[in-house]
């Protein structure tokens, strides 16, 4: 897994690409914490987020509550299938996910 942060300020966002599993989510957990001193505005994007596991969903939480203690984290770009898991797993519910602008339909009345 490859894991990209970018950091503004008070605002840091982190692009994860390739798998969150038991293995990644340990060296995810270690390189985060690091670095969320003095962060209030924690962005993680999973555009390239291809599988998440359990162990991937722990860290996700246990980050949602640190930052719930000194700000604000919310996760962009999620996936289809990534998206499933969080859903079927009730995480949805637990993270604030932004929705992507979904393209408007067209109607046309005759």
């Amino acid at each position: 897994m490859e894991i990209l942060k970018e950091r503004s300020g008070e605002r840091l966002t982190v692009a994860l690409t390739g798998r969150l599993d038991a293995v990644t989510a340990i060296q995810f957990d270690k390189d985060i914490s690091k670095s969320l001193d003095g962060v209030k505005n924690l962005t993680i994007n999973l555009a390239n987020l291809d599988y998440i596991a359990s162990a991937g969903l722990r860290i996700l939480l246990k980050l949602q509550k640190r930052m719930n203690t000194q700000g604000d984290m919310k996760i962009i770009n999620v996936k289809r299938e990534v998206r499933e898991v969080l859903d079927m797993t009730g995480f949805s519910r637990l993270l604030t996910i932004e929705e992507a602008d979904a393209p408007k339909k067209l109607s046309f009345n005759f």
